[in-house]
């Protein structure tokens, strides 16, 4: 089934979960290069793939956004009660989402980094300052703060509804 249903989740829903899952998961061990200035295992081996991974999650964040709202009739039944928080957390993920990567190529690309993920130049290294752009890119290490925490809530939430209400929900998921 690579559709959504009532009932659960389809594979390319779980796909994109899944898998952003995992990219972000990756993305915020960015967060240990507070650590001895990234001079560590980490630091050294994964975080150079930051901008290119992030790059690739501004890509599937829009097609995860265009599939949602094509399966959006298709999606499991909510419980009333809580519908509305359930529709916030997920807009307020999905905002973080596409917030992260944009900002953080407003941050390179305005303060003359350039952009140039996977080793493609889409923006040349030019030196040169775009004052608004690093500007508004500056929000990238806060955005991704709050994400954390949305993230951390995410999973929370899941837990208590798998362990303690136990609804199905991860289930619908897995």
């Amino acid at each position: 089934m690579s559709g959504d249903s009532k009932e659960r989740y389809g594979s390319i829903s779980r796909l994109f979960h899944w898998g952003m899952s995992f990219l972000i998961g990756w993305q915020l061990l960015k967060f240990f290069d507070r650590i001895a200035d990234g001079e560590h295992w980490v630091g050294e081996t994964l975080v150079p793939w930051h901008i290119s991974i992030g790059s690739l999650l501004l890509v599937l964040v829009l097609l995860r956004i265009l599939w949602a709202a094509r399966q959006r009739n298709n999606r499991p039944e909510q419980d009333p009660a809580t519908a509305f928080l359930v529709k916030a957390g997920h807009f307020l993920l999905y905002a973080g989402m596409v917030a992260m990567p944009i900002t953080g190529v407003m941050y390179m690309i305005g303060s003359g980094y350039g952009w140039q993920p996977f080793g493609i130049e889409l923006a040349a290294r030019n030196g040169e300052e775009i004052a608004w752009m690093a500007s508004v890119g500056s929000l990238h290490s806060p955005i991704a703060w709050l994400l954390t925490i949305l993230i951390a809530g995410h999973i929370g939430i899941t837990l208590l509804h798998h362990f303690v209400k136990k609804d199905g929900v991860l289930r619908r998921m897995l």
